[in-house]
């Protein structure tokens, strides 16, 4: 773990449903690069002492926790047991990294979650994933409206392109923007926007 590791204390990254069921044919067209940047996402992170929390969906074969809408189709994404549902291997969680399973597009309406990012005095938290117009969006806005700062790592999300571009930009006022390349550079800015709002 980095020397400076104390300084990430209240920084969490959260990576959203890295799964096969959302990684369409299309995507590595699109995003040639999001293994790779993921995986050196989560690499930075836990060098630099970034609490890395896991997003995965997960839902049961009878329907008894799918959304209204899912349960009016016949077939979903990660139904529970089937390969779909899988996280890529470069993905993963590693030692005591917390994954909350979710049945919604956002995060937040899995509790557990709330309850880390409290219990860590987590202030600042860097999204990464898929999909970007959907789980990502919905899930920055709603940290956004609880109370936290959210920076979308652009570089490690993925979607269709045209939705991925749209989202980034269209939504300035919920969340920030950066890259993989930006993170460290960014802390000190970061840092000074969360003492401007307990100043």
């Amino acid at each position: 773990m980095s020397k400076e590791a104390g300084q990430w204390d209240l920084f969490a990254l959260i990576l959203i449903d890295v799964q096969k069921d959302f990684w369409t044919e299309a995507m590595p067209i699109g995003f040639p690069d999001f293994e790779s940047n993921v995986a050196s996402l989560l690499s930075l992170c836990r060098s630099q002492g970034i609490d890395v929390v896991h997003l995965r969906a997960q839902f049961k074969k009878d329907k008894s926790d799918w959304m209204p809408r899912y349960r009016l189709s016949d077939d979903i994404p990660c139904i529970e047991g089937r390969s779909g549902a899988r996280v890529f291997e470069y993905g993963a969680a590693q030692g005591d990294e917390p994954v909350f399973i979710k049945q919604a597009f956002d995060g937040f309406l899995t509790d557990e979650l709330q309850a880390w990012l409290n219990d860590n005095g987590k202030q600042y938290l860097l999204m990464a994933g898929l999909v970007t117009s959907v789980c990502v969006l919905f899930t920055a806005a709603a940290a956004s409206q609880r109370g936290y700062l959210v920076s979308v790592v652009e570089d490690c999300c993925a979607d269709k392109p045209e939705a991925h571009v749209h989202t980034l930009e269209r939504y300035p006022f919920v969340f920030g923007v950066t890259t993989l390349d930006d993170i460290v550079a960014s802390r000190d800015g970061w840092q000074f926007q969360l003492g401007q709002l307990s100043g």
